[in-house]
């Protein structure tokens, strides 16, 4: 299991999975199911695939870049060089990350460290 490290411009950070998302998506669907259930278990579903991913995916910070792994396979790189904004919605319960790119833009939900994540966004590529 990954573990959230003080932030150094230099050093690669690993942000910490985080569950949150995925239980609190979950517990909205069972809810929901005993009230619809045509409803709620497609909120159940994309609420364990959500804890698979949380579980799977390891989220780095590299001197340049915000990199996405699987394992030890790399699946995306966004070099910070590339990004125009970022935002994390909903501040005080952190439920999805947002950043802007060049070329695209991202929505992310919250599977890792808020406050890590926060911390090496304003170190290594500040708002203007």
């Amino acid at each position: 299991m990954a573990v959230s490290q003080v932030s150094n411009t230099q050093s690669t950070v690993v942000l910490a999975p985080r569950y949150w998302v995925p239980i609190g998506g979950a517990i909205a669907g069972i809810l929901l199911t005993v009230l619809t259930p045509w409803a709620g278990i497609p909120v159940i579903l994309i609420s364990c695939f959500l804890g698979f991913q949380a579980a799977t995916i390891q989220v780095q910070f590299t001197a340049t870049a915000f990199e996405l792994y699987r394992g030890n396979q790399q699946l995306r790189q966004f070099p910070f060089a590339e990004w125009q904004d970022w935002l994390i919605l909903f501040p005080p319960v952190p439920i999805l990350f947002f950043f802007k790119e060049v070329k695209s833009i991202h929505f992310m939900p919250m599977l890792f460290d808020a406050r890590t994540l926060l911390t090496c966004l304003e170190e290594r590529c500040p708002r203007s």
